[in-house]
């Protein structure tokens, strides 16, 4: 039987992660053909979990430019995946999640009419402003999908309600397949002074924040929060690897540089990044993947937004909702610190997002669509 030729389409370090794991999942099925399409919707930071997790891409957009805009970089992805479509005739497009690339990526698909797998399916705030333009992305690529890969129960209920109820799978979430790969107890950071950190005498707090519906405000007051944070708790060290957007480095600068123990460095590497979770002791974070991310080790995570696409966790335990104002912060920071019991309760907490096994479903259900295998069974948490 000839092989499908299965393309993943990803532009960004967030989808790179997700998405890795897959690639390499669909490589090792006789059946499949492992293909890999790059935007480079984020430059730097993709290259480096390339290079993490060995994937050569077949073919790369390289969009990315100096303060690019939402409209530059969907129409670059756009025009770019025309050549990529034709020369390697994939059966099928995967996408992730709910970036600009993601978008570009399923509508170029629908225009070659080539199916399209939607991974990461099915999350949604019902506010097509937050998370900005996330929301909306993931919205339209429901629109164009023919297969649902959904993380979660409560994902695949968002699609029925939304009257898509075929090619829709329970998988689980990719990243708890890509964590499996990546945390070591004996791992040595690349970053040298990650490897200095005194993780058994002092408290880890880990930082992101970089999301557009941040910009302004919201983020100054998020900024302040944890520079009052860092002052007031002589045992806690907090981490904070800066995105590279211009803006984020600036308020980080201006609120958070001469702090004794405050580390802002850069971006990591994804192994880096995930090993640092690992040892920390609380996450602060306004990122999607973290809150998946974190509660898989065993660490709670305070949400720097307003709202969250991932309740799951929030009904779990392992995640609460801090928003962007500083007093919420601070207080919600300030009992997981010094509240042992407050503490306890979030991390042992059970992780609804999955077993490890999610890119193996993905596969299945891959074969299933084609005729080529029966239908996987759903992800079920324990």
């Amino acid at each position: 039987m000839e092989k499908k030729r299965i393309m993943s389409v990803f532009g960004t370090r967030p989808e790179a992660i997700k998405m890795a794991p897959l690639v390499k999942e669909l490589a090792a099925r006789e059946e499949l053909e492992s293909i890999c399409c790059v935007t480079a919707q984020h430059r730097e930071m993709l290259d480096s979990v390339l290079e993490v997790f060995g994937i050569r891409p077949d073919w790369d957009l390289d969009i990315m430019t100096p303060r690019q805009t939402l409209s530059t970089i969907t129409s670059k992805c756009l025009t770019g995946m025309d050549e990529a479509i034709e020369r390697l005739k994939p059966d099928m497009i995967l996408v992730h999640g709910d970036t600009s690339t993601t978008f570009a990526g399923a509508l170029s698909a629908f225009y070659h009419q080539v199916p399209v797998g939607h991974v990461e399916a099915g999350l949604r705030t019902y506010d097509k402003y937050s998370p900005y333009p996330e929301e909306m992305n993931r919205k339209l690529v429901t629109s164009i999908a023919d297969l649902y890969f959904c993380p979660t129960e409560l994902n695949r209920e968002n699609l029925r309600r939304e009257a898509v109820t075929d090619g829709v799978f329970v998988t689980g979430n990719t990243v708890i397949d890509a964590l499996k790969t990546t945390v070591r107890e004996d791992y040595v950071f690349a970053t040298e002074a990650l490897n200095r950190l005194p993780y058994d005498s002092k408290k880890l707090l880990l930082v992101t924040c970089h999301r557009r519906e941040n910009y302004g405000q919201p983020m100054e007051d998020i900024m302040s929060a944890l520079a009052h944070i860092a002052r007031s708790y002589g045992d806690v060290e907090l981490v904070y690897p800066v995105h590279l957007s211009p803006a984020v480095q600036e308020c980080a600068k201006k609120h958070l540089s001469g702090i004794a123990n405050v580390h802002l460095i850069p971006p990591l590497a994804a192994d880096e990044m995930h090993n640092l979770m690992a040892r920390s002791y609380l996450v602060l974070t306004d990122s999607g993947g973290l809150q998946e991310e974190a509660p898989a080790l065993g660490k709670p995570v305070l949400v720097l937004r307003r709202e969250t696409e991932r309740p799951e966790a929030i009904s779990a335990g392992t995640v609460k909702l801090a928003g962007v104002k500083y007093d919420d912060i601070v207080s919600m920071a300030e009992e997981l610190i010094s509240d042992p019991a407050a503490y306890a309760a979030m991390a042992h907490a059970v992780n609804p997002y999955g077993d490890g096994q999610a890119c193996r479903r993905i596969a299945d259900a891959i074969l299933w669509h084609f005729g080529m295998g029966g239908r996987p069974e759903d992800f079920r948490p324990r």
